[in-house]
């Protein structure tokens, strides 16, 4: 294996010029992206010899999280760009199980184009660090007591199982016609999903949000392991069906079924985790093993007005709203050290704020921020209530402080789907939608079953990039799971008119009236947390032709 290369080299009919990120063929520039360029060379450097995927991620990618796909499409543009395929390869020859080749020989030219020879190493170090640049989360240091205790912000881009055996928890079914519990089987599902999320040794790809249906078997097979349940409360008696299945061979690895008084719910919850670790040998820390024990509240009253105030949450309407709120405090009346109740208080405020349910939004804004550093106050913890406070700093168009309190949320919990998604959306607030898509395509890597809102992010941030058919197909994704979201609506109407198809544009912007008959997109950029002025432009300007503003 060489150790170093001149500054210009022959691969086939192609000179190669890395620090130009460059190939040229017969005279003609092609250009690579800088993280192409960094796998060509890579691969040059062990010319003859396979290059494991997991040797290709650990230097490309040092310290960064990517999928397997990543990998896949730099490949991709590389063999488009040398003219090579995978069917039949000249230069680059795909390992079964292991890795890639490079298969032809690498000559210096007799005419070289540049001037100098430069050692390869720190010229691979140098185009890595360019990749590094380009795809990363940059966040600073900005002095707030909402990150004054917050390491530095991570750098994350997309998520990757490195090895780690991969788990889904599907929702829990509700046995019984008593429909008024199912807040029961979310809770149960979530709790279990975010125990498992903290081992270090696994990675959980389940539903954070969407109840009462049944996991998409075809987005099964990247996972090695799944959970299944059951639950039924007849009075105050638990009954909880569990089994472990390995997905590939359909074989039951383990299943219990629990008969418990409901006010052993917690040990029941932390029983079922602890099962599902030792199961499947997991080596689980001391430190993992007393989070498992430890719940988020004691009360177990007070767990269950929780549940119901978060299946109302999620509805998302005025109503609903109201009534999450006031759950919220009954829990808090039992439990004062509830850290979740304040952030699904915290939730419910910035909800009044940005529909515009509040007569003063401001106030409103200010009361969820309040709540939210309450309840980190109690316990910093939780991922959840890192994410919360996010999400509060964000609708303040406090980004960078959003972006490192998702960050620290990731650090807790790297499976954390919604942590993703939401740091995908703030990139497309600052002006940055390009960084969107990778973001969220980890979150609905997580988390399959995601609702509409990862969908309407996606569709959002290709709309800015001018990819209308992508922003098409994730928009109408979107509203299939939510019909009556207005967001979602909103940008499909511009798509619809930036397409040219202002008949459809007409019929979107009647069902935005219709869903709210006073719209106005600039009262409702008001409470937008949009901080470009060009996308915001952008957006208005699609939707002035629709008579969707008074201008």
């Amino acid at each position: 294996m060489s150790n170093s290369l001149p500054e210009e080299f022959i691969l086939g009919e192609y000179r190669v010029l890395p620090s130009c990120n460059e190939l040229y063929r017969q005279g003609v520039p092609i250009q690579l992206e800088p993280k192409v360029m960094a796998l060509l060379l890579l691969l040059v450097e062990n010319a003859g010899e396979t290059v494991s995927r997991d040797e290709i991620f650990k230097v490309l990618w040092p310290g960064v999280i990517v999928t397997d796909d990543t990998l896949t499409q730099a490949v991709i543009k590389l063999r488009k760009a040398l003219g090579d395929s995978a069917k039949d390869s000249r230069f680059i020859q795909t390992v079964t199980k292991r890795g890639y080749r490079l298969c032809v020989p690498v000559t210096v030219p007799s005419d070289p184009i540049s001037k100098s020879s430069k050692i390869f190493k720190p010229l691979l170090l140098i185009s890595l660090l360019m990749v590094i640049l380009a795809g990363g989360v940059i966040s600073y240091w900005n002095a707030n007591p909402d990150v004054a205790e917050i390491p530095a912000v991570i750098t994350v881009v997309e998520s990757s199982t490195d090895g780690l055996p991969t788990l889904t928890v599907e929702p829990f079914v509700l046995l019984g016609e008593d429909t008024s519990q199912l807040y029961l089987a979310q809770g149960l599902t979530q709790d279990l999903i975010t125990d498992l999320s903290r081992l270090s040794a696994l990675w959980v790809i389940g539903s954070r949000s969407v109840m009462g249906q049944k996991a998409d078997k075809t987005k099964l097979t990247q996972v090695r392991y799944r959970v299944v349940g059951e639950v039924q409360r007849s009075g105050d008696q638990l009954r909880v069906y569990v089994d472990l299945i390995e997905v590939e061979s359909g074989r039951q690895l383990w299943a219990e079924r629990y008969q418990r008084p409901f006010n052993d719910l917690f040990k029941l919850q932390t029983e079922i985790s602890q099962q599902i670790a030792t199961t499947l040998s997991l080596k689980v820390s001391e430190a993992e093993q007393l989070r498992l024990a430890h719940r988020y509240t004691t009360n177990v009253q007070a767990y269950e007005l929780f549940l119901k105030a978060q299946s109302l949450l999620l509805v998302r309407e005025e109503a609903a709203n109201n009534q999450a709120r006031q759950i919220y405090r009954q829990a808090i009346a039992l439990d004062p050290s509830f850290a979740r109740a304040y952030a699904g208080l915290a939730l419910s405020a910035a909800a009044d704020y940005r529909n515009q349910w509040a007569a003063n939004g401001e106030i409103a804004l200010q009361r969820a921020k309040t709540m939210a550093r309450t309840a980190l106050q109690i316990n910093p913890d939780i991922p959840e209530v890192y994410w919360v406070l996010a999400y509060v700093n964000a609708q303040q168009r406090q980004h960078d402080k959003a972006l490192r309190l998702l960050s620290k949320a990731i650090s807790l919990d790297h499976s954390f789907a919604d942590a993703y998604a939401l740091m995908g959306g703030i990139h497309t607030y600052t002006g940055h939608p390009d960084e969107t898509p990778k973001l969220l395509r980890t979150a609905i890597r997580l988390n399959p079953d995601a609702g509409y809102l990862y969908y309407l992010l996606l569709g959002r941030a290709y709309f800015y990039t001018g990819d209308w058919e992508q922003s098409l197909i994730n928009l109408n994704e979107a509203l299939d799971r939510n019909p009556t979201n207005l967001e979602a609506r909103i940008y499909l109407a511009a798509v619809m008119e930036s397409m040219g198809n202002h008949q459809d544009a007409i019929w979107e912007a009647d069902e935005i009236r219709s869903l709210q008959d006073d719209f106005n997109i600039d009262i409702w950029l008001n409470t937008y947390p949009m901080t470009s002025a060009d996308l915001t432009q952008k957006l208005r300007h699609f939707l002035v032709p629709l008579g969707l503003s008074n201008s």
